[in-house]
């Protein structure tokens, strides 16, 4: 059996993550969004969205990336959530059986007015 192999991340909250208040959060949150919708415009990230109703809600996001793992950290590297100290990246390779998964362009958010 073939496989296909994509790099992906996920993005938790820092247990050191620094205490913003609601404007700072939300400022961080919309450049948060536009770094992402920016990659996924260019391909680099295929999909990528937050968790809801999960058991650890310090696991924030999932992306599903078209590069190699050391491109994709980069990336991840300079998300503003990510520099501001408040998200740490994990990144690793995710396979399943060739042909299982297929990718849309399609539009997304840059900005909390847009969700």
């Amino acid at each position: 059996m073939e496989f296909d192999r994509y790099t992906v991340t996920m993005l938790r909250l820092r247990a050191d993550a620094p205490v913003m208040d609601e404007t700072e959060a939300g400022e961080l949150q919309d450049r948060h969004l536009a770094h992402g919708a920016d990659l996924q415009d260019r391909g680099i990230i295929l999909a990528r969205g937050p968790f809801t109703d999960q058991d650890d809600p310090q696991f924030r996001g999932f992306s599903i990336w078209s590069v190699d793992q050391a491109a994709a950290r980069e990336h991840a590297a300079a998300d503003p959530a990510v520099l501001a100290g408040r998200l740490a990246v994990t990144v690793m390779t995710w396979m399943m059986p060739a042909g299982n998964l297929q990718f849309s362009k399609v539009r997304v958010p840059r900005s909390r007015a847009e969700v």
